[in-house]
């Protein structure tokens, strides 16, 4: 089921939602201050391409500099990927079948926002706490 799913889901928002966390990607590597960045935002394109049996778990071992991240990070790309989720999330509401995939949408705006500071798991892992 995770794979019609995940099949869906790339049909209608994933592909999109991919490439412009693998744009925001690239531009937050040309410097070597935004690298971090960059690594999340391929990190994250991953979970957005194919999002149906993994979660988001916060990592205990995240300290301030994860805040101090989480803060740069929002402004400058964090708003603009939200808000990507945001008007994807609504589209996809208007339809009963894209529903599901819309909330799926709304589900990914807090990592999206702050994705410093946890870790994409599969959701059948022994480790995946939430």
């Amino acid at each position: 089921m995770k794979t019609i799913l995940n099949l869906i889901w790339l049909v209608l928002s994933g592909f999109w939602l991919f490439l412009g966390y693998c744009l925001a990607g690239l531009i937050l590597c040309i410097t070597i201050i935004g690298i971090p960045f960059g690594v999340a935002s391929f990190r994250i394109a991953l979970y957005a391409l194919w999002p149906f049996g993994y979660t988001t778990v916060e990592r205990r071992d995240a300290g301030a500099g994860s805040a101090i991240g989480n803060i740069l990070w929002l402004v400058l790309a964090g708003w603009w990927l939200a808000l990507g989720h945001i008007f994807t999330g609504i589209a996809l509401c208007i339809t009963i079948i894209g529903i599901p995939f819309g909330i799926a949408n709304f589900k990914m705006i807090p990592i999206s926002l702050l994705p410093l500071g946890r870790e994409i798991v599969p959701t059948d892992a022994p480790f995946a706490t939430r």
